[in-house]
C-alpha cells in the first residue's frame, strides 16, 4: 500500500470511529477486489463490468455507490445497472435487492465458496441527458468512465480499507487520460495499480478517438495536464493562446493557494453535444463537459470559460478541505450539504476570479459575468421565502429541479449568491486591512501549506469565521449569518458596490447576453417584461411580480403573437423598444394547453441587460481582485 493510501486509511479509520464506532473497525483484513472493465461497446452506450470479491459462506450484502462525492445527492446512477448476475464455484448464486434500501443487494453464498464472481452492464443514457455521472456519458467518438457507475463493493469496511485491483479495455485504436497510475498498457488493454475505493471513485477515465494531451507546467511538480477527448478533429484545433491561458490559470491557482494537494493532475474535458454538459470535481482531475465546438468557437468559449477554473479550485476547496458533513467513510451514509456555501460558493467566486486572472476572460467579460449574476440574484423572488441557507441544506432535490418557476422555487443559489457574498467578504476584508489582505491571504491559510498528496481536512462554520479572523478581525459570524439566513429585498450587493461599481440596466446586451441567447436560443427578457422565452416562443420561466407574471403568464404557455404580429424574437425587441415612447401597452397572444388569451402588459421600459459601471466616489477594488498574480 503506498504513502497516499496509508494515509488516507488512517484518516478513515479515526472517522468510521467516531460515526461508527471502533467496533467496525476491529476487522482485519480487508478484501482486494478485483474489476475489469470492457468498455469495446461504448461508442453503443454500454460498459461491461466482471468483478471478483472474496467472502466468506453466509449472506454477502454488497453496496452500489449512492451518494458520490461532489454530486452531493443520493444520485447514484443504479437505474441504468443491468445484467446482473452472481456465480461461486461455477454455480449461480441467489441475490435480491433490499427492500427498503435498492442500492443495497443481498447475495445468498453457500459453504465452501470464498470468492463472488459478478458481471453487470452499465447502460449509458442513449439521449443528451444531464444528471452528473448519470448522465449520458458516450458517443461514436469519446467516453467517459466513473468507476461508481460499474462497481460494487462489500458491507463491513470503509471506502478507504477496500483495495481494487482495476482494469480497462478500451475501443480500437482509442487513447485514454486519467490521473490512475498505469501498470501497464499493451494495445487495447490497460491495467492500473491497486488503489483504494475511495481513490478508484475519485478517478475517472476519459478516452477517445480523438483525444489531445496538452502539459501546462512542463518540467515543474507536480505537473499538470489537460486530456481532451472530443468527437472530431477539428474540435481540438483551439487558437494557441487558449492554451496559454490554461497554462496560466495552473500557474494563477498556484499562486492563489500557496500549495497543491495531488501528485499530478489531469483536466479530463470532453468536447461533444451528445453527453451531459457539467463539471465534477475530483483530488486529481476533474471530469468537465462542454459543446463540441467549445474551444473553437468564441461564444461557445466565453460562456464556458470558467469551468475548468471552477473545477480546479474544488481541488483545494472542496476535495482538500471539506465540511465535516460531506465527508462520509462510504457512499451509502448520507451526505449534509449545509456548508454548500463555502464548498461551492466560494468555489464559484474563486473560479471566476481565476478565469480573469488567467486571461480566459477579460476583465471586461468578468464584469459582464458578475453583472449578469447580480441581476439574476436581484430578480429571485423565491427569496422571499427560501433563505440562501435552505438552497443548500435542499440541494439533493434542487439540483434536479427543472428549470420552469426557478426564480420563485429557487435554484442552487448557493454557486451564484454566494460569489457575490465572498466578493463583499474580499472586499472587506481589503477595507478592514487598508488593502494588506486580501482573498487571497485567506485561501493560504485555509487551503494553502503543506503541499502533498490528496488528503482531506474537514472544517465546520466555527473553522470558517475563525480563519476569516485571522486574516481581518470582523463580524464574520453576524455577517454570515445574516447572509445565510436574510430574505431581501434584493442581492447581496455589497461586494459589487464596495468594490468600486454599481449595477445598473440598459438597452445594449453584453457580449455574454448575446453569446447566451444565440446559444440557448432564447429571448432574455427577464429584466424587462420578466420571461425568458424559446426561439419557438415556449416560455421557459416568468418571474413573479413583474409584468408579464401579473398579468398572468406563466412557465410551459407559448407566445404566438406580439401586438397581432407573429412571435420571433426579433418582433417581440421591436414591440418593447417601440413601447417605450408609446402609451400602448404590448399586447401577447398566448397559447396555454390548447385555448388562447391576449394578455396587455402594463410595461413601458425598453429592453433591460445588466452592467456594471464604474462609481468614482469608491477605489476601484475590483479591478485589483481580477489581476494577475
Amino acid at each position: 500500500m503506498n504513502r497516499l493510501n496509508g494515509w488516507i486509511v488512517r484518516w478513515f479509520v479515526v472517522l468510521a470511529c467516531v460515526v461508527f464506532g471502533c467496533t467496525l473497525l476491529a476487522q482485519t483484513n480487508a478484501p482486494t477486489i478485483k474489476i475489469a472493465v470492457d468498455a469495446s461497446e461504448a461508442p453503443r452506450k454500454i460498459f461491461h463490468a466482471q468483478l471478483t470479491i472474496p467472502t466468506n459462506p453466509g449472506t454477502l450484502t454488497l453496496y452500489y455507490p449512492k451518494w458520490i462525492p461532489g454530486e452531493h445527492a443520493p444520485d447514484g446512477p443504479i437505474v441504468d445497472l443491468a445484467g446482473l448476475k452472481f456465480s461461486g464455484n461455477g454455480q449461480t448464486l441467489k441475490w435480491r435487492h433490499d427492500l427498503v434500501d435498492n442500492f443495497t443487494i443481498h447475495i445468498e453464498v453457500p459453504a465452501g465458496v470464498k470468492e463472488v464472481n459478478a458481471s453487470l452492464d452499465f447502460l449509458s443514457p442513449a439521449t443528451f441527458e444531464g444528471g452528473f455521472s448519470a448522465g449520458s456519458s458516450a458517443t461514436a467518438s469519446l467516453m467517459v468512465l466513473s468507476w461508481n457507475q460499474v462497481l460494487l463493493y462489500p458491507k463491513g469496511w470503509t471506502a478507504d480499507q477496500l483495495t481494487y485491483q482495476a482494469s480497462l479495455r478500451l475501443p480500437q485504436d482509442w487513447k485514454f487520460g486519467t490521473s490512475l497510475q498505469v501498470n501497464s498498457h499493451s494495445g487495447d488493454q490497460v491495467s492500473f495499480a491497486p488503489v483504494s475505493l475511495y481513490m478508484l471513485v475519485d478517478s475517472p477515465v476519459i478516452a477517445g478517438r480523438y483525444l489531445k494531451v496538452v502539459p501546462l507546467n512542463e518540467g515543474q511538480t507536480p505537473p499538470a495536464e489537460m486530456d481532451i477527448a472530443a468527437d472530431s478533429a477539428a474540435a481540438l484545433d483551439a487558437p494557441p493562446e487558449v492554451w496559454e491561458h490554461y497554462r496560466n490559470l495552473e500557474a494563477q491557482a498556484g499562486k492563489l493557494f500557496g500549495a497543491h494537494h495531488y501528485r499530478d493532475y489531469h483536466f479530463l474535458f470532453s468536447l461533444s453535444d451528445h453527453v451531459a454538459h457539467f463539471g465534477l470535481e475530483h483530488h486529481e482531475s476533474d471530469d468537465s463537459r462542454i459543446a463540441e465546438r467549445g474551444l473553437v468557437d468564441d461564444d461557445l468559449r466565453l460562456l464556458d470559460s470558467s469551468l475548468l477554473p471552477h473545477e480546479y479550485v474544488h481541488s483545494w476547496n472542496g476535495k482538500y478541505r471539506r465540511p465535516a458533513d460531506l465527508t462520509t467513510p462510504d457512499y451509502q451514509k448520507p451526505m449534509q450539504d449545509d456548508l454548500l456555501w463555502v464548498y461551492e460558493g466560494l468555489t464559484q467566486y474563486l473560479g471566476e476570479v481565476l478565469t480573469a486572472r488567467s486571461g480566459l476572460w477579460t476583465p471586461d467579460q468578468y464584469r459582464q459575468a458578475l453583472a449578469e449574476t447580480a441581476a439574476e440574484m436581484d430578480h429571485r423572488p423565491g427569496r422571499t421565502w427560501r433563505n440562501l441557507q435552505d438552497t443548500a441544506d435542499f440541494a439533493p432535490q434542487l439540483y434536479f429541479a427543472p428549470e420552469e418557476w426557478s426564480s420563485w422555487r429557487r435554484s442552487v443559489d448557493f454557486y451564484p449568491e454566494d460569489a457575490l457574498n465572498w466578493l463583499w467578504v474580499d472586499t472587506i476584508i481589503r477595507q478592514q486591512t487598508q488593502g494588506k489582505k486580501t482573498i487571497d491571504d485567506f485561501c493560504h491559510l485555509f487551503h494553502g501549506a503543506p503541499s502533498g498528496p490528496p488528503m482531506v481536512k474537514t472544517y465546520n462554520f466555527d473553522d470558517v469565521v475563525n480563519a476569516l479572523n485571522q486574516i481581518a478581525p470582523y463580524d464574520w459570524r453576524g455577517f454570515w449569518t445574516e447572509r445565510l439566513t436574510n430574505h431581501g429585498p434584493g442581492a447581496p450587493l455589497g461586494g459589487v458596490e464596495g468594490s468600486g461599481w454599481k449595477l445598473i440596466y440598459d438597452e445594449t446586451r453584453s457580449d455574454r447576453t448575446h453569446a447566451f441567447e444565440s446559444d440557448r436560443k432564447v429571448i432574455d427578457a427577464s429584466y424587462s417584461i420578466g420571461m425568458l422565452i424559446k426561439e419557438d416562443g415556449g416560455i421557459i420561466d416568468t418571474i413573479e411580480g413583474m409584468s408579464a407574471a401579473t398579468a398572468g403568464i406563466g412557465p410551459g404557455m407559448k407566445l404566438v403573437a406580439v401586438n397581432g404580429r407573429r412571435f420571433t424574437i426579433d418582433v417581440l425587441r421591436d414591440a418593447l423598444r417601440a413601447g417605450k415612447n408609446s402609451s400602448a401597452p404590448p399586447e401577447l397572444l398566448v397559447e396555454n394547453t390548447e385555448y388562447y388569451k391576449t394578455y396587455k402588459l402594463d410595461y413601458h421600459g425598453g429592453e433591460k441587460y445588466p452592467h456594471l459601471v464604474r462609481d468614482e466616489s469608491k477605489p476601484d477594488l475590483l479591478s485589483d481582485i481580477v489581476k494577475p498574480r
